[in-house]
């Protein structure tokens, strides 16, 4: 591929920027207007939306890296749907983490609390992203995908990723020939179809049937839950749409978490525990709560006092099915990635063997070939090792920290992880992972946010979806209802920002032209 993306020309550059603004609104590639481009205070009916931030070409991506994350994303969802079934290893993991992390700490009380009762849903629903960045040792070595994160709550933008990729191939098809310095119009892109907002809605779907006919009378629902004041609307909105819309009808509702016990409550009398949700808008219609879809309850900030923590109680002692559970949510915390991604000595099994069916064991090594160095910040001989690399002014360049959270702008990069460190009691550094620095090779591209151009390096993040449904009761795999790879995900950064999250402000939506 030559010289790509192309140069383009000043009025090229004038008319794509046009087309794309154009596109992104009449297709939802949209979010709020963010503070920076437009004050609170200014759009108060909230009825304003603005073009996400967006690539102006895919950008090029290894199509044997790709090929790798799809090929193990089944074995990921099994491995994680695993890994929330085994109580006794993430007793462990919690212990672990020790109470420096307040917030995992009161994730699992809650788990507690639930299982003094008995739980009465068996039944966990996973919308999972397995995030990666590509991995090249040098130029004449074969490139591979590294696992940056494993989200298992409010994995976002496959509805605006699937957007993003129908974006591109109609400039592939209407705008790109036109370029005078290119010749990319011309067939010579190959863009992988992207099916994130089906496959996922279609996860969401078999939990809905699974959960079964409705016991108290009223029809059954789906609740997606939500932050207040939510900017990425459009992103869900495009999953909830698929979920409502046909072949099969399905009331969906968006309900903020803060307003949650005020209009949820559990059904009167019996050990069922259906969850029952009457929608302040139709206060004479009551539904009965299939599935509870969390798109948010991943930071603290989410439980600003006691009446948000006994909100989650109350959902997760329900009969809906939860996407996640509190055991799946713990599950995707970076402590358990540490400790997969972290060698075992000569004559141990590996951990992984602990939670894979004996049909997947021939897997292990392509999971294993996407993890990268990890180490725990405790006071093993691993973590002592750690911390040495972590103070070390010159050593530390080559690593991030990380803490046990979900969203963008929580992690500590290179040179300032020393001070970072000194800055926190150092019983707190055990709830924090130090993962080496990927290093993905040189891509260019054109990113259009509000609505500037902005050209150079770039740094691009590819996430693969998927969706499993499972019996916690049936261990090594059995319990697999549903099991799916669920389309993808590319963001792209400037190469100079740390941070690649859209939504906090520092990346950008694009999608891939393989290579």
């Amino acid at each position: 591929m030559a010289a790509y993306p192309p140069e383009i020309t000043g009025p090229e550059s004038e008319r794509l920027t046009e087309v794309v603004k154009d596109w992104s609104i009449a297709h939802g590639l949209t979010v709020r207007p963010p503070p920076a481009v437009l004050a609170a205070d200014a759009d108060p009916g909230n009825i304003l939306a603005t073009a996400v931030p967006v690539t102006l070409f895919p950008s090029p991506f290894p199509r044997v890296c790709f090929e790798q994350g799809v090929h193990v994303q089944k074995t990921y969802n099994e491995l994680y749907a695993s890994i929330s079934q085994d109580e006794e290893f993430l007793t462990q993991i919690v212990k672990e983490i020790g109470n420096s992390d307040e917030f995992t700490q009161a994730l699992w009380k809650v788990h507690l609390r639930v299982k003094e009762e008995g739980y009465v849903q068996n039944l966990s629903l996973g919308l999972f992203r397995s995030d990666y960045m590509v991995h090249q040792e040098s130029a004449s070595s074969h490139p591979q995908v590294k696992q940056v994160e494993f989200n298992t709550i409010a994995a976002s933008f496959g509805g605006l990723s699937a957007q993003t990729s129908q974006l591109h191939k109609y400039l592939s098809s209407a705008e790109y020939p036109l370029l005078s310095a290119s010749s990319i119009g011309k067939g010579h892109l190959t863009l992988p179809d992207n099916k994130s907002v089906r496959g996922l809605a279609a996860g969401i779907r078999h939990a809905f049937t699974a959960y079964g006919e409705s016991t108290t009378g009223h029809p059954k629902c789906v609740v997606f839950l939500v932050q207040g004041g939510e900017r990425n609307i459009f992103d869900q909105k495009h999953l909830e749409y698929e979920v409502a819309g046909p072949p099969q009808s399905v009331p969906v509702f968006r309900l903020p978490f803060a307003q949650a016990t005020q209009h949820t409550r559990l059904a009167d009398g019996g050990p069922g525990r259906q969850l029952l949700y009457t929608p302040p808008q139709l206060p004479h219609l009551t539904f009965e709560v299939a599935v509870v879809y969390m798109r948010c309850g991943y930071g603290p900030d989410d439980y600003p006092d006691a009446g948000a923590w006994e909100a989650r109680y109350q959902i997760e002692r329900s009969a809906a099915i939860k996407c996640p559970s509190v055991l799946t949510q713990v599950a995707g915390t970076k402590k358990v990635q540490q400790v997969l991604a972290t060698p075992v000595g000569a004559g141990q099994a590996p951990v992984l063997h602990r939670f894979l069916s004996p049909a997947s064991h021939a897997a292990l090594g392509d999971l294993e070939a996407t993890f990268t160095n990890i180490y725990p910040l405790d006071t093993s001989a691993a973590g002592r090792k750690a911390r040495e690399l972590a103070l070390d002014p010159e050593q530390c360049k080559r690593y991030v920290l990380k803490p046990q959270r979900e969203g963008g702008g929580n992690n500590v990069y290179r040179a300032a992880i020393p001070g970072f460190l000194r800055s926190i009691p150092e019983s707190h550094w055990d709830a924090h992972i130090l993962m080496e620095l990927i290093t993905p090779p040189a891509v260019r591209n054109t990113i259009l946010r509000n609505g500037a151009l902005e050209s150079g390096g770039v740094i691009c993040e590819l996430g693969i979806y998927g969706t499993c449904l499972w019996d916690q009761r049936e261990r090594e795999g059995r319990g697999v209802r549903h099991n799916e790879m669920a389309g993808y995900l590319l963001r792209t950064k400037g190469d100079q920002s740390e941070e690649g999250g859209v939504a906090a402000g520092f990346g950008c939506m694009d999608s891939i032209a393989l290579v």
